[in-house]
């Protein structure tokens, strides 16, 4: 009985900290970010963001973010209902969406503090338009029960692959500039967790 109690004890713990590589991912929105940046007018450039993301990685690594457009902030509230109105359409289209499939056993097996790049194809879909795109990330896992995932550099979407140039020519109608460039660059910090 002596021997058999470390030995259990032995197993539990190991079952422990093999528990996070087979559990379903959840992201943390308080803690993670989707920003982008629109240049305007030839040179001036800002950078805004969406507030709320909805995401998953199952056990079979697919990996599915859901972007409320609605949540769009660029810090000026007409802004963002023009761009809720005419460009995202949000009435009709609510939701962006990118999906991936991840291998998650080299995120999962790092030690904590731990790093690795990745290059990973994801699809992006926007007013109901879908494109495959090469991401270039970084995945840094936290500790036994979060992870961490950011973009090394931007992923450049261009308007045209979501047929949104007719948006963007309203905006800048309605904003009267001079031009609104049609590739937008788009950061993300993400950080998943297992509950």
């Amino acid at each position: 009985m002596a021997r058999i109690l470390p030995a259990l004890a032995g197993v539990l713990f190991a079952t422990c900290l093999a528990l996070p590589a087979q559990a379903d991912w959840y992201l943390d929105n308080e803690s993670s970010r989707l920003s982008f940046i629109s240049t305007k007018a030839g040179n001036l450039s800002e950078v805004h963001r969406f507030l709320t993301l909805h995401g998953t990685i199952d056990e079979q690594g697919a990996a599915r973010l859901r972007v409320e457009m609605d949540s769009v902030s660029t810090g000026i509230p007409v802004r963002d209902e023009r761009l809720r109105d005419l460009l995202f359409a949000t009435e009709q289209y609510p939701d962006a969406r990118i999906m991936a499939q991840i291998d998650l056993a080299p995120i999962t097996g790092l030690a904590p503090g731990a790093q690795l790049e990745i290059r990973l194809p994801i699809q992006v879909e926007i007013r109901g338009r879908k494109h495959g795109y090469m991401t270039e990330l970084l995945a840094t896992r936290l500790d036994d029960r979060r992870f961490q995932v950011v973009t090394l550099a931007p992923l450049v979407l261009h308007a045209e692959h979501f047929g949104l140039q007719k948006g963007i020519e309203a905006l800048r109608e309605v904003a009267r500039l001079d031009s609104i460039s049609l590739s937008v660059p788009v950061g993300a910090v993400m950080i998943f967790t297992t509950r």
